[in-house]
């Protein structure tokens, strides 16, 4: 039952990218938080993810700048090793407090409160046309590099705020989605090495077909809603999934989830 709702969460997930402008990983994190632990959730939406990117490298790569992606992408690289040591330095600490809700006792975790909050205020951010149309110099790449990947270890997190310092990069928009494809795959493949003791111990094994599942889900869901409907992006659509990222954030930051 739960490879069924694995598969059908990546391809509904993975079909809203199209239409409501947010990740998919950010989609796809508050479905694998609720049948997993935070920390292998973030750790197999990002095996996801990087399939996904490596699927848009093959036609999109060759068009990265790099020299745009050597500035932005090595310290998003360095500073998305830090960003999951910190999510698995979170996974190991007690919880903050506990609470009860009726006969249930509730517990504040630190790496579900990180995430929870995390997830909430870049739902928040997608919505807001300040952040939309916010770009920053070319010079604050760098900076924007380590902003983005550590949030990208932390949490997944890493598209919007790549969006926003490669925005005034004078790219064409071939180059611009090349170059974030390349820097996305670059930081997934960090994290990876550093969440990969987790996976290990935690038994990959044991979560190989959910991430298959996943992924070919994933894929068909794309292709899909590709087909089916014009790819724009609609404010209905972008707001639902803004309250439901909202409300889970929530629910799962108070221990609920």
């Amino acid at each position: 039952m739960h490879l069924v709702l694995f598969a059908l969460a990546s391809f509904f997930a993975s079909g809203l990218t199209l239409f409501s402008g947010f990740g998919l990983g950010t989609i796809l994190l508050p479905v694998f938080v609720l049948y997993l632990p935070v920390d292998t959730a973030v750790a197999l939406t990002a095996i996801v993810h990087l399939a996904n990117s490596l699927l848009k490298v093959g036609f999109l790569g060759r068009h990265a700048d790099r020299s745009v992606a050597l500035r932005f992408g090595v310290p998003a690289v360095l500073a998305a090793l830090v960003g999951a040591w910190a999510l698995l330095s979170l996974a190991k600490a007690p919880p903050l407090f506990s609470w009860t809700l009726g006969d249930r006792l509730l517990h504040v975790e630190p790496i579900k409160l990180a995430v929870a909050v995390l997830m909430v205020a870049f739902a928040l951010l997608e919505l807001s046309p300040r952040f939309t149309a916010w770009a920053v110099p070319p010079r604050w790449l760098p900076v924007g590099g380590a902003l983005a990947g550590f949030f990208g270890g932390l949490s997944g997190h890493q598209g919007s705020l790549r969006t926003a310092f490669l925005s005034h990069c004078g790219l064409t928009k071939e180059a611009f989605l090349g170059t974030g494809v390349v820097i996305a795959c670059a930081v997934d493949v960090a994290r990876l090495g550093v969440y990969a003791p987790r996976l290990a111990s935690g038994g990959l094994a044991g979560h190989g077909l959910k991430v298959a599942v996943a992924t070919g889900a994933a894929f068909l869901g794309v292709w899909s809603a590709n087909r089916l409907l014009p790819r724009v992006t609609l404010r209905g659509v972008r707001l639902v999934v803004a309250v439901a990222l909202v409300v889970l954030g929530v629910a799962m930051g108070v221990g609920l989830v």
